[in-house]
């Protein structure tokens, strides 16, 4: 029967596939992945949950991959953003990694502070928008390299983000933040200075629990600008290689020794035993023993889970997790992750994207760390098939109680309709929007979106967080050798919410678990997080939607060290701070 099962889900989505492009035909723009968000039918309400605002809240910036017409392969891969308070003022701030020249004539380290930070303004009564003002020249933030990963957290525990910036053609940095609005690097005192291979996505995770934040980091294949080989399209035209032209590299654990101090302990913690072309990352407790474990998404290859053995060491269970490979067996190529509790029942469940023709796919957890591909049955397997997806989150963005989920999608392969038509950069698509419809799946929603999802361009970074404070949650796309794009939500505020802040000392608790008890009925569980999606870093506060359900009745705080707290019901449609230490004992 298991086979049989999977021989069905297999040939579902494989047919399924074959009739979307084959009724897209040679015109790509009439496939949903090129095209505008379908438009609303007669009589429907023309309500847009998102807006576009970058330009409109000061920020103008346009990304560049370095391309030259040569193919380079490092140009398809994109780069990240990140949203973090990074001055502490209650408002999120933005950094936003830029691409730099390739080829013999430019060096990828050689063009300096490449990456952009911009400041969240207080609003005023003459201009009480949302506006950002870039302040990377005095803040001491200078990406030097081809930017692709940004990781956020704070290394020494003094209350402010610091961060990690991963590249292509040079090594990673860190960055201490000074507390005083500018920071420093210190990459060569940590230790960090000699981080090689090709670093992509990062998660900073108190794997230890000794109460400092080590580091995590991916790294994608074996590729130099000077090695690039030529591949080709099946028409014989010229187009970007696969990952499997190349070799693979494992990820590197760097465990936080205190003082500024790093220790590389990637051999003697086991998680050197499994290879793959890695590009996502999250750390999420995956068999709920209380210690943290990592999740990385593989680009062609089983992905792997690293479960911690409580001991420093790691062993990958992905296999028998039922997450290296999809439901029929194959590895997908693992772009953009997140893990969350879709359907409300107390385990977190994995959602990535990879390329078009093989789906976006939905892990579910069984209830006791082992997962089940079960994309067809949700609905996200149909819809996600023409595209090839990039960052991800999940997110309630209607408040409703449900988490939702967004994808930002772009071709790795150039798109042939739109090469005849003379496109400077044939590879863009447009976004999606999946509704959570509370009953264990999901529908397209993408058309609500609005204009903005009508954008076609090359998605690739994608961070989420509440830019403006108001309890409806936004996000933020930075597209491949295209504009920065910051989707305001304008839909949220009919539904009660609650903010919230966790503190383990003075840094956010990573890894901590709220557990919204209610009146009646089953609780909401949230996670504190920064890292998932692509190449990027989250607001680490937790936005919890409470639809029209019952009122709260307590928080319960899982702490990341094993303790547990109740704290009261907070102040509705408002943020709040809850501190490790000032909550009471919990009700039975």
């Amino acid at each position: 029967m298991q086979r049989c099962a999977a021989w069905w889900h297999s040939a579902a989505v494989a047919a399924f596939a074959l009739l979307v492009l084959t009724v897209a035909g040679c015109d790509r723009r009439s496939d949903p992945s090129a095209a505008p968000a379908a438009a609303s039918t007669p009589g429907e309400a023309q309500v847009a949950l998102f807006t576009e605002v970058a330009q409109a809240s000061g920020i103008d910036f346009q990304h560049t991959n370095g391309r030259t017409g040569e193919f380079f392969y490092a140009e398809i891969i994109g780069s990240g953003v990140a949203l973090f308070d990074y001055d502490n003022d209650g408002r999120l701030d933005l950094l936003v990694l830029q691409g730099v020249g390739l080829g013999a004539a430019s060096s990828p380290a050689g063009d300096a502070c490449a990456a952009r930070l911009y400041h969240n303004d207080a609003p005023t009564s003459s201009n009480p928008r949302l506006h950002f003002t870039d302040v990377t020249a005095n803040s001491g933030l200078c990406s030097r390299g081809y930017g692709m990963g940004v990781a956020v957290g704070d290394i020494d525990n003094d209350g402010c983000p610091d961060l990690f910036i991963s590249h292509f053609g040079s090594p990673g940095q860190l960055f201490r933040n000074n507390c005083d609005g500018t920071f420093s690097d210190i990459t060569r005192k940590a230790g960090l200075a000699g981080n090689g291979g090709w670093g992509a996505s990062a998660s900073f995770v108190d794997f230890d629990r000794d109460g400092r934040l080590d580091l995590f980091v991916t790294h994608y294949v074996r590729y130099a600008v000077a090695e690039n080989k030529k591949c080709f399209a099946t028409n014989g035209a010229r187009d970007y290689c696969a990952p499997a032209t190349y070799r693979t590299e494992p990820g590197a654990l760097y465990r936080n020794l205190g003082g500024g101090r790093f220790e590389d302990v990637s051999a003697k913690s086991g998680i050197q035993r499994a290879f793959g072309a890695g590009l996502g990352v999250m750390a999420f407790d995956a068999d709920g023993d209380g210690w943290p474990d990592i999740f990385v998404a593989n680009d062609g290859n089983p992905n792997q889970l690293w479960i911690n053995q409580r001991d420093g060491t790691f062993k990958d269970q992905a296999t028998e997790r039922g997450v290296a490979v999809n439901a029929h067996g194959s590895a997908e190529a693992g772009m953009g992750l997140d893990v969350g509790d879709y359907d409300n029942n107390g385990t977190d469940d994995i959602f990535m994207t990879h390329l078009a023709r093989e789906k976006s796919t939905l892990y579910v957890n069984r209830g006791d760390g082992t997962f089940e591909d079960r994309s067809v049955e949700v609905g996200v397997a149909v819809p996600s098939i023409p595209f090839t997806g990039f960052g991800t989150a999940f997110l309630d963005y209607d408040n409703d109680g449900w988490l939702d989920l967004v994808a930002a999608n772009g071709e790795v392969k150039v798109i042939e309709a739109l090469r005849s038509q003379s496109e400077p950069y044939p590879l863009h698509q447009r976004k999606q929007l999946f509704h959570n419809l509370g009953n264990g799946r999901f529908d397209e929603s993408t058309r609500k979106g609005g204009p903005a999802f009508a954008l076609s361009e090359v998605g690739r970074g994608l961070a989420v967080g509440d830019l403006n404070n108001d309890g409806a949650i936004d996000f933020v796309v930075n597209n491949n050798d295209g504009r920065l794009r910051v989707f305001l939500n304008t839909a949220a505020s009919a539904h009660a919410w609650v903010g919230l802040r966790l503190l383990s000392g003075k840094r956010d608790a990573y890894g901590a678990r709220v557990e919204v008890r209610r009146k009646a009925g089953p609780s909401l569980w949230r996670r504190v997080r920064a890292d998932g999606s692509y190449l990027s870093a989250n607001d680490p506060r937790i936005l919890v939607g409470l639809g029209d359900g019952p009122p709260i009745d307590s928080l319960i705080v899982h702490w990341p060290n094993g303790g547990r707290e109740q704290f009261p019901p907070p102040t509705l449609r408002s943020y709040a701070t809850l501190t490790q230490g000032a909550g009471g004992p919990v009700a039975p």
